[in-house]
């Protein structure tokens, strides 16, 4: 039985720009790198597909990354706003009734 081939990205993205500048067959390709023409295949969409993102500013974040935190921090100024009036109501209380109300 033959053993599962493994291959590192350098070689994948060597072998999909091969197939992608179209100088030779799939099948030739496949000879030459002694992969199947199938797996190819599949390196080759993967590249179209991931393509866009080479481009994508690293520092930019998703739209859903941006929603989490924009109520991560509607949370924090929330609870910024309440621990503010519960000490200012503890202040009051103790003026009124001389002690502290916990």
């Amino acid at each position: 039985m033959k053993k599962r081939q493994s291959f590192d990205k350098a070689f994948k993205a060597k072998v999909a720009l091969e197939a992608l500048r179209e100088g030779m067959t799939l099948q030739e390709i496949a000879s030459k790198y002694d992969v199947h023409p199938n797996q190819i295949s599949l390196w080759k969409k993967q590249v179209i597909e991931n393509l866009p993102e080479i481009f994508e500013r690293p520092n930019k974040k998703s739209e859903s990354e941006q929603h989490a935190k924009k109520q991560y921090d509607e949370a924090l100024r929330a609870l910024g706003a309440m621990k503010i009036e519960n000490e200012f109501l503890k202040k009051k209380y103790k003026q009124l009734y001389g002690t502290d109300p916990s």
